[in-house]
């Protein structure tokens, strides 16, 4: 999606991790502004936890969901060696994220206010395969 940048959207994609000792994980970057500067959604099959966080100037932090502020994103499966469905929407400083089609948790953030591309992320030794990336801009 290198032509199309978006301020609100729905992005999914299909993801399974298949190995890593580091990390085995996988996500959805939006409003990347540049390497340094963007919003990513990741579900880690190591540690059974899907987290959003903000990259600003570099720097990775974890935000904490709207009914647990203290919270380190959300623990729940994420089965390795098997299809899931990761979704993130994004409607101003309110972010939804979803896993196979539930509802996990709710952030607000208005770090990033405006429009930037959407993508794939991994991280370290992770071997993550991705299907089926949908994207639907507001």
């Amino acid at each position: 999606m290198n032509q199309t940048d978006f301020r609100d959207g729905d992005v999914s994609v299909k993801v399974k991790p298949v190995s890593g000792r580091e990390d085995r994980a996988g996500g959805l970057v939006f409003r990347y502004r540049n390497p340094g500067n963007y919003y990513l959604v990741r579900a880690d099959a190591l540690e059974n936890r899907i987290i959003l966080y903000k990259v600003e100037d570099g720097k990775r932090v974890p935000l904490a969901s709207r009914n647990s502020p203290t919270s380190y994103g959300v623990m729940h499966p994420v089965p390795a060696n098997q299809w899931s469905v990761l979704k993130v929407q994004f409607r101003g400083p309110l972010f939804s994220v979803y896993f196979n089609h539930r509802r996990l948790f709710e952030v607000m953030d208005s770090t990033f206010r405006q429009s930037g591309k959407v993508g794939l992320w991994t991280k370290s030794d992770s071997v993550t395969y991705f299907d089926d990336f949908r994207v639907a801009g507001k």
